[in-house]
This record gives structure tokens, sequence and C-alpha cells, in this order.
């Protein structure tokens, strides 16, 4: 790197650096550290970096240097030069110092510089003059020819280190022009960094076209700035053409490797052999990555646990893969480790790189590689008899796998001692138990105890290379509970079959059950359970059963000639049961029904055309006692032989027909005998209604009263006529409530006269009297006592408190005959005030007593009803002549001295 730096040119060599480094020692991993330099060094320059082993991250430590005027360390632990000096040829020492800001532990080291051999041997020229910039000539015209005067030239980047300490402004180049002889010219430069953002990094010199640095670079933010050089006179016209001037930013290791993650998560089976791949971290410098300030190189700083090996894993350098390098991953030991790693640029260069760390945790994932295994070698358990989906047993295995993972979830077989396959052992998810469960009832009489051979295994198989057995066996002994059981009819249902017509207290069958508990002393007793027609009866002890009724295959509980009764047979266990069977009765006809005339109404026309009654025959019994039906007319009366024919169409239809030319329209009953073809047949005359009618064309009737005729009987005509009636009640009732109503509101209706003038009137309903319609009446018995007797009369200074006082009347204001619509208003107010300022107007400012009886009062006096002198001499019998009203009355006066 070649550094421009005010008048000087100074070469920096490489720095190499020796060292060993003890793994998480704390301290610094040498004791003396070694770096070669040029021949001198300036304010800023990096020396070395020196690496402090920081086992457990926790330590806050604080670099000094033993000739601070010299040489300082940063927090990073980069030496560089406090000031400009060169280098002797002698070898410089002196020593660094780490000391922990909370213990206050210090350590130290040597540095010792020495001068590179290859600058021994060529001493440093002498200072040279800052680098010029000419502008190049331009072409001239001569002869029609263009000519170059002096040979164009390309400028060469400046390189320029980022990070400078100054001091500033740094002078980097000077540009000029070679008419600045004869002209007073002005130099400027533009473009980022100049005039455009960032502005103010560069500067120069307008008059002597210096190009200074004002501050230090980053080329993390900018690496290349492309300026503009301009020559101009003191007029502002361009004397040269613009030159560019591209200014190269030299990284400088200022940056240390960041991981993109803190914390780095990888997993590995168990048991993977050596050279497994893991995991992969990456971490990056900001650096420039084409210099050995951005070349990462990984290693493993720290294993933690160390066992079962201290090395267990490693990483490649270049590419941060971390994979396995020894055996005996086993996650039952060690489920998990955490690498710390660190990451150094300068190709890992301990004494010159920056570094820095990240963690990563490696999870080892699980593998069957150990089967369950039963607890104990025998599990025992007990069920009732007859019961289905109860668990019997619990079985318990242990597995070191991860638990809830197929190689931890086991699978239970009964190998041996259930050929019938009543037994199932499911699962427990939770527990990983297997429950053993009754899958098919289990009859205590036939087996007494089971001993079941199970097996448990994993979901997966075992992996390769494990010498366990695959699966763990053990044995269930299962003893089998006696229980009371219900008794059971056999066969069930029973099927029995008699003819109908069977008298009471025939003796049908013997239907009892049997007690499947043989070694159980029961007794089982017989009842009725269910008996639709209540024909039949059960002896309680044996079961016969009976019949109390006359068997009917005609009734409606029989269903297709059967008939079912079910019956209940109960033991004396503990706790009883009960068990119940089903008798069928297959029922067999026999001819106890005689046929039926079927429709037993129709119609015909009064003519034997066009139409004619088809007939048929009803039998409640079933073949051979049914059809065929043999068809016929009575003798008596003869009118029906002479007015009908019937013919037989086939078994079970025959025809009727008008034997007449002409019958006369009416409702006629024809008899008709109808004999079915059962052994011994029966008879039976059956009668049909025929209405005969007009007909028309087509042979329908066209009679009014067709309705009848068509099977309409009395009661439905009754009935509708019923439903008109009440129909017609409640409209009659209707109309009656809304004259009711009507009157009603045309008597809450004020009478008003229409001549009187329209007025607002108060209604009062809580008055007792006759309201505005109750006009006669003497209105002077209301008026108080002094209108009826004079002043003159009372003594002087008495007066009564509810005497009306005496003022002078008030005068109204009158209303004109026709006012204006618009003096409504106020006449209303002047009435108000009228009546507020008259002291005469009800009701009166005093009190109004109500039970005075003085001279004022023009009623009588009542004190003879109340006196006990007077009571002795009146009479009262004359009270038990008025009624029942007055008999108490009588018996307080009338009844003597009691």
């Amino acid at each position: 790197m070649i550094h421009k730096v005010r008048n000087q040119i100074i070469a920096m060599a490489p720095i190499q650096a020796t060292g060993e480094i003890t793994l998480c020692k704390t301290g610094f991993p040498e004791d003396v550290y070694s770096a070669v330099l040029s021949r001198g060094v300036h304010e800023g320059q990096p020396l070395l970096n020196v690496n402090f082993s920081n086992c457990n991250g926790k330590r806050k430590v604080q670099y000094e240097s033993s000739e601070p005027g010299d040489f300082k360390v940063d927090e990073d632990g980069v030496v560089y030069a406090a000031r400009n000096f060169p280098l002797a040829t002698e070898h410089a020492k002196f020593l660094i110092y780490a000391q922990d800001k909370e213990t206050q532990e210090k350590w130290q080291m040597a540095v010792k510089l020495s001068l590179n051999p290859t600058i021994m041997d060529n001493p440093v020229k002498e200072p040279q003059e800052i680098e010029e910039i000419v502008f190049p000539r331009q072409l001239s015209n001569h002869n029609g020819y263009l000519q170059r005067q002096k040979r164009d030239w390309v400028i060469p980047p400046i390189n320029l280190p980022e990070n400078s300490r100054g001091p500033f402004p740094q002078e980097l180049v000077r540009i000029r022009s070679d008419r600045d002889k004869n002209l007073s010219l002005r130099y400027s430069v533009t473009g980022p960094g100049a005039d455009q953002p960032p502005t103010g990094i560069f500067i120069i010199n307008p008059i002597s076209g210096q190009l200074s640095v004002t501050k230090p670079l980053d080329r993390e933010q900018i690496a290349r700035f492309h300026l503009r050089a301009h020559a101009v006179d003191i007029n502002g016209n361009q004397v040269e053409n613009p030159i560019d001037i591209v200014i190269n930013v030299i990284d400088m290791n200022d940056n240390r490797p960041e991981f993109l993650h803190q914390v780095w998560n990888g997993t590995v089976p168990e048991g993977s052999k050596p050279g497994t791949y893991v995991m992969t971290v990456t971490a990056i410098d900001a650096d420039d990555p084409n210099t050995l300030n951005g070349m990462l190189r990984y290693r493993i700083l720290s294993q933690a646990p160390s066992s079962s090996s201290p090395n267990m894993f490693t990483i490649n350098n270049e590419t941060g893969d971390i994979i396995t390098v020894a055996a005996g991953l086993d996650r039952e030991k060690v489920q998990q480790y955490t690498l710390i790693i660190q990451a150094t640029d300068m190709e890992g260069n301990p004494t010159y790189g920056l570094s820095n760390t990240a963690t990563a945790v490696i999870t080892i994932t699980d593998v069957n590689d150990n089967p369950p295994e039963f607890t104990a070698m025998t599990f025992y358990g007990e069920v009732p008899e007859n019961r289905v989906d109860i668990i019997v047993a619990n079985l318990t295995v242990t597995d070191k796998d991860q638990p809830h993972t197929p190689a931890w979830n086991a699978v239970y077989r009964i190998t041996g001692g259930d050929p019938t396959g009543r037994f199932i052992i499911q699962t427990d998810p939770n527990s990983n138990d297997g429950l053993v469960t009754v899958a098919k009832p289990i009859d205590f009489e036939t087996n007494r105890m089971f001993v079941l051979t199970v097996a448990a295994e994993n979901q997966v198989p075992l992996a390769k290379g494990i010498q366990h057995p695959p699966q763990s066996t053990a044995t269930v002994s299962v003893t089998v509970i006696d229980v009371n059981e219900n008794p059971y009819f056999t066969p069930n249902p029973k099927l029995v079959r008699h003819e109908e017509g069977l008298r009471a207290g025939t003796m049908l069958t013997t239907f009892t059950a049997q007690d499947p508990d043989r070694y159980m002393q029961q007794n089982i007793r017989y009842t009725k359970l269910y008996d639709p027609a209540n024909w039949l009866k059960i002896d309680p002890v044996n079961g016969q059963i009976t019949t109390i009724a006359v068997l009917d295959r005609e009734s409606p509980n029989v269903k297709n000639n059967m008939y079912n009764a079910t019956f209940l047979a109960s033991d004396n266990g503990i706790p009883p049961m009960s068990g119940t069977g089903t008798l069928q009765i297959y029922l067999l006809d026999i001819n106890d029904n005689a046929p039926q005339v079927l429709p037993q109404e129709a119609e015909t026309c009064e003519t034997p055309d066009p139409n004619s009654i088809n007939i048929t025959a009803l039998d409640y019994d079933i073949d051979p006692n049914a059809g065929p039906f043999a068809f016929d007319l009575p003798l008596s009366p003869p009118s029906i032989k002479r007015n009908w024919t019937i013919t037989r169409l086939n078994g079970d239809f025959a025809q009727l027909n008008l034997k007449i030319k002409f019958l006369e329209a009416g409702i006629y009953e024809v008899p008709i005998i109808i004999t079915d073809s059962g052994n011994p047949p029966k008879s039976n005359t059956s009668v049909l209604r025929v209405k005969v009618c007009q007909c028309d064309s087509n042979g329908d009737c066209t009679d009014v009263d067709r309705i009848v005729g068509a099977g309409l009987g009395t009661g439905a005509i009754i009935a509708i006529l019923l439903c008109i009636i009440i129909l017609l009640i409640l409209v009659l009732m209707f109309v009656v409530w809304m004259k009711r109503r009507d009157k009603e509101r045309q008597a809450k209706q004020l009478l008003i006269d229409p001549e009187d003038d329209v007025r607002d009137n108060i209604l009062k309903y809580d008055e007792e009297g006759g309201g505005e319609e109750d006009q006669d009446y003497d209105l002077s018995q209301l008026q108080q006592p002094d209108t009826v007797e004079p002043d003159a009369i009372k003594p002087v200074g008495i007066r009564r408190l509810d005497e009306r006082p005496i003022h002078a009347e008030p005068q109204y204001p009158v209303r004109s005959a026709a006012p204006h619509p618009g003096d409504i208003g106020d006449f209303i107010n002047e009435g108000l005030k009228a009546a507020d300022n008259d002291p005469t107007a009800p009701p009166y400012d005093s009190l109004l007593v109500f039970d005075y009886e003085g001279s004022g009062s023009t009623a009588g006096s009542l004190s003879s009803l109340n006196s006990s002198s007077s009571g002795g001499e009146q009479d009262y019998d004359y009270l038990n002549d008025w009624g029942p009203r007055f008999k108490k009355l009588a018996d307080m006066y009338g009844g003597g001295d009691d």
C-alpha cells in the first residue's frame, strides 16, 4: 500500500506475527508478539492485533501500553502508533497490559518490533514533492492538419487508505495547467464527494490547484470517488477540458466478522458415524473480500459438555461446515452440545485478524436404539363374566428413547393363550402402558382363567447395529369372576300353530327358560309381560301357557295370521336377573265370518241402459273359506226379483241390473244373498242401497239430491247444518257487539249546542252528579250560610271559617258575539288575570269545616240520635218495620235496656 501523507511517501510492508494458542486459557495466548515493519511508522498506523482469551465471556478487559506516548491499544486489541517516528535499526520492545475492570486482575505480554531487512539495505528516499497532474495539451490546427503538440496520457487513480487519522486536510495531488504562466486561472473539482453528496470530502485550492481530503474515508460506505477537475480564467471561461480523477479508497481491516445469527441450531442423529454433516455457520465481513481483511476462517473454541469426547465435532475453517469427528453420540447420555465458534479475518491470523464468536447448539436426535422392557414378568387381572370393553390389567414398560416418538411408543401383541380373540391390548398414548381389554364376552362356566403371553415392541424397528432383542415378553394371568346371569328361553321365539276359535282354558304349550348359572342353586318363576289381546296366562312354576279367551284370527292384534306374546323369566339370585321370551302363535283360519256385499251403496238410472252396478263380496276369512262366492236375490219380497236381476261375472264379482224397463227415481234397498266356499259354507244376506235417478246421455245422475245418493249420510248433513248455524250466530253476535259499541260511544259524546261558541271544555269524570246533562237541581242548597241568613242576624265579629269572603264582585271580560279568531288568546289571558285577582272565586283560602253544626247551618240537628238522655223516651220499635237494612239499628235502639 502506498500512502501519500503530506510530503512523504511511506511504504508499509506486511506485518508478520507468530504465536501459539492454548484452548480456553484466560489471558494472552502468548507471552511475546513479534512484528516486522517498514523503516518508519506514522500516527494511527495499525501495527498488530493482540488476542485475549476470555473463556466465560463475562470479563470486561481494558488494555494499556507501557509506552502510551508511542503506542496505544483500542478496545478491539488493535495496537497502533500514537505519533510519527522512524523505527531505529535496533529492536523496539514494549509491554501490553490487560486488566479486568471488576476483579482488577491483570495480565501482560511483550511486543517486539523489528525493521524489515529488505528495507534496511535500501534507505528511504528523500521526501518527494506532491504529485502533480497537468491538463493535457489540446490539439492545434497547422496547415489544415490537426497536430498533437504533447502526447495525451491517462491519469492513474489515486489510492487513499480509509480511516486515516490525519492531520486534515490531507494533501493528495496538485492540479495545474501549463497556461497558468500566461493567464490567471482558477481550479475547481465537481462530483460526489466534492459539490455533490456527500459534499465537502474533497476540496481544491482554486489558486494553487492543491486537492485535499478533509476527513477520514470509509470504504464500506464509498469505495471509489469519481471527480472531475476544471480550469477556468478569472472571467469563468473554460481554459482546459475537464479531466477525470479517480480516488480509490484502500481497505483497512476495521470490521470484525459478524455471524448471521448469534445462536445456530442444528441436529444430528445419535450414533452417527464420524464425518456426518451437522450444520453450517456463516459469518460476513464488511471489509473487502478480495483482500485478507475480508477472508474469514472458522474454528471451534470450546465444546460443552466435553463427554464422551472433548472433540466430538470439527468445523471446516473456510466453509463453516460442522461435522462429527468422533463416535459415541448417545442421546440418552448427552442430549445437546454447545459449541463456541470463532470467525477470524486475515485468513485466521490470530495476530492481525479481528474475530467474533457465535454459539452453535447441536441437538442429538433420538433413534430407536432401546427396545421397550416390561417392568414385571407377570401381570394379574380379573374380569366379571359377560362384560366387554373393561380394562383387565395395565402393562407397564420402560423405554429410554425420547418420549412420545415412534422410537418410544410401544405396540403390544398377544402371542398366546387367547385362541378365540377375547382380549385386545391398546396403548395409552400418554403413559405408554398396555391396556388389556375384554373384546368378547367370557363365560365363567366355560373358562375360569386365562394365561396370556404378550409382547411389546416399538412402532419403528430398532436401528441397525443394536444388540438388544427387538421386543420384550411377559405373562398376564386373568381370573374370571362368576356373576348371576339372565335366564334365557329356548327356543326364542317359540312358534306354535293352532286353529282360531279355541275355547278358554285350552293348554297351548309349555314355554320354559334355562339358568346359565350351573354352579348356583336358583329357582325360576314366569310372568306374562306382553299380551295385547289378553288371551293367555302362564303358570309361574312350570311355564304352561293356557288360553283365557277365544283366539280370533281376524283380531286387529293378529298380523299376517301371527299373534305375539312376551313372557318374563326371573331367578332369585343376588341380584335377581330376568330374561324375556316371545311366543308366536300361528292361527289357522276357520270359516267363522260370513261374506258381505261391497260396496254397500250404489246408483243407477231409471232405465236398464246405459249402465249397471258391479258388486263383490267382503269376507274376513282367507282361502279356502272365502271366494269364490255365489250371488243370488231372495224370493221375498217378490218385488226384488221382479225389478232386479243379478248376474255372476266370476268367482268374486257379480252385476246387478234393472229387470224392468223403467223404475221411478228414489232410494231402494236390495237384499243380496252371498255364499262363500267354506266347509261348511256360510251365507249372509246383505242390503245394497241403490239410488235410482234421472240420467243424462252419458249415464250420469242429474237429480238435485245427488249428494244423498252419492253416499252423503244423515250425520254428514247434520254436521253441515250445525256449522252453518254456528256461523250465523257468530255473525249476529258481531253485529250486536258493534251496535252496542257505537251506542256507548255516542253516550260519551258532549252535548254541544251548535249555535254556541266553540270553546274548550274540561271534562271531569270523577264528579258525583249528573254532569252537564243534569241541570234540574236547586243551587240554593249549595250556597254558603251567609247568603241565606242576613248579616244582621249574626253576632258581630263572629264568622264561620268556611264562609265566602265578602268582597266586591270582580268584573270579568265579556267576549264579543262574533270575535275574531286572533283574540281568543287575549280573551283567555284576561279571564285568567280576573280569576287570579278574584278573592271570592273558589277555592277560598280558608279552612273548610265540614262537621260544623252551629247556628249558621240550615240542616236540622242530629243530636237526638246520639243523646242518651232522650233515648229512653223515644220508641224505636218502628225501625223493625223498615226492613232488613235497618235491623242493626233496630237492635241497637229498640232492644230495651240491654
